[in-house]
């Protein structure tokens, strides 16, 4: 939904949270889901879509005739699409995804085959005038990037989709960013990390593929780069690498770097002084990757890969617990556990409202495996639930506009 025109700000959740590998399970959550979510939230005007599409599901939906018939659904239904999640490849849900959700990585041209084909899905979706995101990996897991080449090769693909935006806004009027979305673990972590790539490894090597390979003028090539690749600021992936999140979006601003979407999440934590590995043992599960920071008073951190083995080392003192765990929005804590929502500060809000972004995407996509004593029923319902408290405690009341 547009909730703003001047800046222009677009809110939505991301429908990764529906179990679907295939078009026609991902037509099937927007049919029986996402029009639910909608009636539930109960706001005037069009409802924007955050879709999830694997390679599978990308290559369904190209077919003229399918691409056709969900155009027609989405203006009976006063639907619009603005975002496309291509993160995951493959599988999502129903069985190990670790970090496999980083595979391809985009030092692979099925990566940079795969993001093309979502960008001529999406201009063909984008309603006029509205810019359009995909978000994407980092790079790379960072265990896999081992040498020069490797970053190298994957800046030249991001260049090339680049390239590829920039010749769909030729084609079509329709503009669309390649959002890097900076994790834990990954070649790009933290808010440093994302500007030094920007500023350095993407600015120069992707000028110089750009300039030699399509012929481009630096000017141009910079341009290029500027305008089709930004940054998906997952607010999760911020809070457990410590980060403030207003700082790290005023870093962002005065690098030049732009925030083409933002993941709203809060991510898990524990109250002081709690048992942490007694709170946090529930949330140990095998489908996704649980990246887990801990903090100690002196300011030192110690990194775990995944959430089992933070739970094995031995815990220091007073230690202040971070997973990449995405709990509910509205959830505050409960018990020992506790979560991030109120890293969500007045001032972030401030910058969000002000055009730090034009879109926000609600991504809590692990309603299906929290444990028991915290699921929260219907999905759709808790969903809407998300959308009251982001539009009454983060963006102020604001009505959504009617066009």
């Amino acid at each position: 939904m547009r909730v703003q025109s001047n800046p222009p700000l677009h809110l939505t959740y991301c429908l990764n949270v529906h179990p679907g590998e295939t078009w026609e399970e991902n037509f099937a959550a927007v049919r029986d889901q996402a029009l639910r979510i909608k009636q539930l939230v109960g706001r005037p005007g069009p409802f924007g879509l955050g879709l999830r599409l694997s390679w599978t599901a990308a290559q369904t939906l190209a077919v003229p005739a399918r691409l056709d018939a969900f155009r027609a659904f989405c203006r009976a239904n006063d639907l619009y699409v603005f975002t496309i999640n291509g993160f995951p490849y493959g599988r999502f849900h129903g069985g190990p995804v670790k970090t496999n959700v980083y595979r391809p990585d985009w030092r692979q041209r099925e990566r940079l085959d795969y993001t093309n084909l979502l960008t001529d899905l999406l201009a063909a979706l984008l309603p006029e005038g509205v810019r359009g995101t995909i978000s994407t990996v980092p790079g790379s897991y960072k265990p896999w990037i081992t040498t020069r080449a490797d970053v190298q090769s994957l800046v030249a693909n991001i260049a090339d989709a680049a390239a590829h935006a920039a010749d769909t806004l030729a084609s079509t009027g329709k503009s669309i960013a390649i959002a890097l979305e900076p994790e834990p673990d990954c070649l790009i972590e933290n808010t440093h990390e994302t500007i030094h790539f920007f500023t350095g490894p993407l600015r120069e090597w992707g000028i110089a593929h750009l300039r030699a390979q399509r012929g481009m003028s630096a000017e141009a090539a910079e341009a290029t780069l500027a305008r089709h690749v930004g940054v998906c600021f997952d607010t999760v992936h911020m809070a457990v690498a410590f980060e403030d999140l207003a700082d790290s979006l005023d870093r962002l601003s005065a690098a030049g770097v732009p925030v083409s979407k933002i993941h709203l999440g809060a991510a898990l934590g524990v109250r002081d002084g709690a048992d942490a590995p007694a709170a946090l043992r529930n949330f140990c599960e095998d489908v996704y990757l649980h990246q887990t920071r801990r903090q100690s008073p002196d300011g030192s951190e110690q990194a775990f890969a995944d959430l089992p083995e933070a739970l094995a080392a031995p815990v220091p003192p007073d230690a202040c617990w971070r997973v990449h765990f995405h709990v509910p929005l509205f959830f505050e804590g409960s018990g020992d556990l506790r979560s991030t929502q109120s890293l969500l500060t007045p001032r972030f809000a401030q910058l969000v409202a002000a055009g730090a972004t034009e879109q926000v995407e609600m991504e809590t996509y692990t309603y299906g495996v929290l444990p028991p004593d915290l699921a929260t029923g219907d999905l759709a319902e808790s969903i809407a639930r998300e959308y009251r408290w982001v539009l009454s405690h983060l963006l102020g009341g604001r009505q959504p506009e009617l066009t």
